[in-house]
């Protein structure tokens, strides 16, 4: 994904995310037909490219209708944005607590003003 980045394709979540986030969404919910056959087809594209064993035959999905892949991408598209947003927060997290306690050790350094005119 970052090699397409870097050649001016936009940015997207991997077919493993995608393929992991289904797979959860499978369990606590039943999938329309679209997304069943989005989830077997990027759980078939993992497999090859992983080289985890085959997909079974019956199950397998090589090939998506365009409504299918225009909401692959979408979703793709989605989890990347999410990925980035709590990457982002993760980092704002850590500042905020730096700062915390940079400000909690100027604060231990400084004598109290009511000591300096004592």
């Amino acid at each position: 994904m970052n090699m397409g980045g870097l050649k001016g394709e936009e940015m997207t979540g991997t077919d493993a995310e995608a393929c992991a986030y289904l797979m959860t969404l499978s369990l606590t919910q039943p999938m329309s037909s679209d997304w069943t056959q989005v989830y077997l087809y990027v759980a078939t594209k993992t497999c090859q490219k992983h080289g985890k064993g085959e997909m079974p035959a019956d199950i397998a999905v090589d090939s998506l209708t365009d409504y299918q892949i225009s909401e692959l991408k979408r979703f793709k598209s989605w989890l990347y944005q999410k990925r980035v947003e709590a990457r982002q927060e993760r980092e704002r997290a850590e500042r905020r607590h730096e700062k915390e306690q940079e400000a909690a050790r100027s604060k231990a350094e400084r004598p109290a003003l009511s000591e300096l005119f004592k």
